[in-house]
């Protein structure tokens, strides 16, 4: 396969660094210090220029290419390149926008722009932080099959009562699979048997039914409970999309902006939210509004040094959990170690949604964890997988040791795995892979 990417930044470098060991790559971008760069980390053809130039995308061969990936910082730049490959050639053409007003102009008529498939980055990051609000105590949430099945990724408190005990102990839930653990002391992930410990510290991947996840949830942080009261810090597209998510799930979040027309328009438009205008970073108004009766504050202001500053300030005056979007995905790791409980960084989120499109499978759905440690996939069986019209504990002995079948879903219906659970063609499987072992899974599935 033949991939295109314009834009060498933090999503596209993360998706060619990803696809350069098994297909042929292309990255097109303005900056040759990050075309240099890129070219020295992986096996691409780099080339400097203007991805909207005709010129330019001849020379990266576009005629010939199967995916095309805009995933520059601007949108009308990706639409341009998307438009202007679709000229040349006939590739599956992915835009990357930050703005919705292009996700409803597309979604509207589909094909728009010359665009296959459109991801809203701030659309997927609100939706992220919407799933982690929804769940106790939970640093990552996913869900795959239409809802089904639910992956979430929880950090082990020394006050835990899970911590010190083996799986087999803390497995009592039939319909949930500790996949994973991510282990600081180690280097490879560890995938967990009945007698592996459960330490202090540890980050636990588990999937299952969305029932047996919030269980699990509750005996992770028994003290902490589903978040009700939600202030939402911050009228940008992200905050706006966490609010109205979290609406359309019965909650009634506050929501402060600082701009009076920006505050005006999102109070319009969100009956279901008490859009506060004030400054968040206030600490007088903070106190006024009660925070420290908040479950969750979120944070979503148009720089990193506000988010942070609002999120420690936030949680300072007692809010029992924070959220703070992250632009630098170098900071995502400093805010967690300063006291912010969940940093999201829109640009990872974007970079799962476009990592689904190259997949040679095609997968479902795909979250990326760890900084690319591992995955979790959504595949639907065909007939050429090693898993088709097999007991599992005979077909996982073909998969690496990193892979892990999660959950199964068939028919709309949530299938427990066990071991002399027979996949059949049509079945939508879940599964946990360790990158290293990622190509290998992937060509047996």
């Amino acid at each position: 396969m033949y991939v295109v990417i314009v834009g060498a930044g933090t999503v596209g470098s993360s998706i060619a660094r990803s696809l350069s060991d098994t297909h042929d790559v292309a990255v097109v971008d303005l900056d040759g210090s990050l075309i240099d760069s890129l070219m020295y980390d992986a096996d691409i053809l780099g080339i400097t220029g203007d991805g909207t130039d005709v010129g330019v995308l001849r020379e990266a061969d576009i005629g010939r290419a199967d995916i095309v990936i805009a995933s520059t910082d601007d949108d009308e730049t990706n639409l341009v390149v998307c438009g202007t490959a679709k000229t040349i050639g006939d590739p599956l053409a992915i835009a990357r926008v930050k703005r919705d007003k292009f996700v409803r102009t597309w979604e509207a008529s589909m094909g728009a722009f010359g665009v296959d498939h459109m991801v809203a980055t701030n659309l997927l990051a609100a939706e992220t932080i919407t799933r982690i609000v929804g769940l106790p105590a939970a640093e990552d949430v996913e869900t795959f099959a239409g809802g089904l099945v639910q992956m979430a990724e929880f950090e082990i408190d020394p006050t835990s009562p899970i911590a010190g005990q083996t799986v087999e102990d803390a497995d009592r839930y039939e319909s949930l699979t500790f996949a994973a653990v991510f282990r600081d002391t180690e280097d490879e992930v560890v995938i967990p048997r009945g007698d592996t410990v459960l330490q202090a510290g540890d980050d636990v991947v588990v999937i299952g039914s969305p029932e047996s996840v919030r269980t699990f949830a509750h005996a992770v942080a028994p003290g902490v409970e589903s978040a009700e009261n939600v202030l939402v810090i911050g009228g940008s597209d992200v905050g706006y999309h966490t609010a109205r998510l979290l609406q359309e799930q019965g909650l009634t979040p506050r929501l402060v902006e600082r701009d009076p027309d920006r505050a005006r328009e999102i109070a319009e438009d969100l009956a279901g939210t008490t859009v506060l205008e004030s400054d968040a970073t206030d600490r007088g108004f903070l106190e006024r509004e009660r925070v420290e009766d908040v479950d969750v504050a979120v944070t979503a202001l148009d720089s990193d040094e506000k988010n942070l500053l609002a999120a420690l300030l936030a949680e300072r005056l007692g809010a029992d959990r924070t959220v703070a979007t992250v632009e630098a995905p170098e900071y995502v790791d400093l805010f967690e170690e300063v006291g912010v409980d969940v940093a999201i960084n829109p640009r990872e989120a974007a970079a799962e949604e476009l990592t689904r499109f190259t997949r040679e499978h095609r997968a479902e759905s795909v979250a990326i964890l760890e900084d690319d440690r591992a995955e979790v996939l959504e595949i639907e069986i065909d007939a050429d997988s090693i898993l088709v019209d097999r007991p599992i504990r005979e077909s996982v002995a073909d998969l690496p040791a990193g892979a892990v079948i999660g959950a199964i879903t068939r028919d709309g219906t949530f299938v427990i795995p066990r071991g002399d659970t027979v996949i059949e063609r049509g079945d939508h499987v879940v599964l946990f892979v360790d990158t290293a072992c990622l190509d290998e899974a992937s060509d047996k599935l």
